[in-house]
């Protein structure tokens, strides 16, 4: 049976991974719905290609622009913005929906699709850090199939198996230690965005890259694994693995470790997300074992990595702190992409920005979104 897949963010990093993925695996899926922000010229190709039905354009507000795309591309089924695309959401059909739109601006999708009922494939990490308090009440609620994205979860997901919670002593979570691993400490002020994008071991967007090189990302995947694996902050942490081979490891009771490992390509994980609980045959991702000379580990350094510590605390607080942080360093990496502040002043505004902020305890998803909103608005002006 053909399964349907709507993908977001699909002209992305992930979106790309995805793509090649289908064209491998062309019987088994069809695309029904894609999304992108900007990229109207991408997204026109991906629904050529795949014969896409239904696509929308998230982040082009101004109709005159509208309407002239709707005239480049009349033969596209085109809407725009956030509120279309949760309308579609909503009334298209589909089985699974990939959600790989970036930051933030993935929390609504995630909570359409789970309001749909559809397989969530889930590599947008905010929903959970931000709203993990609401969408997973709501999946459980519905019985919706939460299948991770991320290889570092995936990874996890595929170590646990069957095996339940009280068999799990802790999880690492492991990091390549991003673009400035091996950098002298007193270089990190002069480093430049260009430096800051060249990750040694994936090939990622933007923001990913920056904050795998602050390692951020760690931050946020212990808050996803969370809430995705019900383990308390205490059992779960990061690793430097500076081969990204091993992608997750799993420590039982017993004292047995479980780790999946592979290539660092994201293909592997977004098919077995797509294909679970079943393996398909593919050629895209194949790891050589005789050419791994060696596999390293290390702890993750406080001076080198600060805010990947701030993420824990702020992650242990809970509330409306986890949003706040997310925000902040959203808009801090905005910041330093346009060489308005150094590479070491994202931890500093993110720092700022979590001590100034009044918490909520149980916070709704509009208060999560004014929240977001205003702390990332604040930031900007403040550097205006």
């Amino acid at each position: 049976m053909v399964s349907k897949l709507a993908l977001l963010g699909a002209t992305g990093s992930i979106g790309f991974s995805t793509l090649a993925v289908l064209r491998e695996q062309a019987p088994q899926f069809t695309l029904s719905l894609v999304s992108a922000h900007t990229d109207h010229q991408k997204l026109a190709s991906v629904c050529r290609e795949f014969k896409v039905p239904v696509a929308v354009l998230t982040g082009i507000g101004d109709p005159a622009e509208q309407a002239s795309l709707r005239q480049k591309y009349p033969d596209m089924k085109l809407y725009f913005g956030e509120k279309e695309l949760l309308n579609a959401l909503r009334d298209e059909d589909y089985d699974t929906a990939l959600n790989a739109i970036s930051g933030s601006a993935g929390l609504r999708a995630s909570f359409a699709i789970a309001g749909r009922k559809a397989r969530l494939a889930l590599a947008n990490k905010e929903s959970l850090v931000m709203a993990g308090h609401l969408l997973m009440p709501l999946i459980k609620k519905a019985g919706v199939e939460l299948l991770p994205v991320d290889s570092e979860h995936s990874a996890i997901f595929q170590a646990i198996g069957a095996h339940p919670i009280s068999e799990i002593s802790r999880i690492h979570i492991t990091a390549s230690g991003g673009s400035f691993r091996d950098l002298p400490l007193a270089d990190f002020g002069s480093v430049t965005p260009r430096q800051a994008l060249q990750h040694p071991n994936w090939s990622m967007g933007a923001k990913v890259t920056l904050d795998s090189a602050t390692m951020f990302n760690k931050a946020l995947e212990v808050m996803e694994a969370h809430w995705l694996f019900g383990l308390p902050y205490e059992k779960i942490g990061a690793v430097l693995h500076p081969q990204s081979v091993i992608h997750s490891l799993v420590e039982f009771v017993d004292g047995s470790l479980l780790a999946q490992l592979s290539a660092p390509d994201m293909k592997l994980p977004i098919l077995y997300a797509l294909s679970w609980p079943h393996r398909l045959p593919s050629e895209l991702v194949q790891t050589d074992l005789l050419s791994l000379n060696r596999l390293d580990f290390a702890p993750v350094s406080p001076e080198r990595y600060p805010l990947y510590y701030l993420g824990l605390e702020v992650a242990k607080t809970g509330g409306i702190l986890p949003t706040v942080l997310n925000s902040a360093n959203e808009a801090a990496l905005r910041l330093f992409l346009e060489e308005r502040i150094s590479f070491p002043e994202i931890h500093e505004l993110c720092a700022a920005a979590v001590q100034g902020y009044p918490n909520i305890a149980e916070p709704s998803l509009e208060e999560i979104i004014e929240a977001n909103r205003s702390v990332y608005a604040g930031i900007i002006k403040s550097r205006c």
